[in-house]
């Protein structure tokens, strides 16, 4: 994934604890305070399953 494919979640708060995500056909997760231990490859599919989880609490 490149550098500019990488978003702040709109989930993530303004304390500087955020999640940023690349979406696509495979939606990529990283911790922005550790970039460097790598990021989640999940399949959009589950990744969208998670937030309509969410929304629906």
């Amino acid at each position: 994934m490149r550098a500019q494919d990488w978003h702040k979640s709109s989930y993530s708060g303004n304390q500087g604890a955020c999640v940023e995500v690349a979406e696509g056909r495979v939606t990529g997760i990283r911790d922005t305070q550790n970039r460097e231990l790598g990021h989640l490859d999940v399949p959009a599919s589950e990744w969208n399953a998670l937030l309509n989880a969410l929304q629906t609490r």
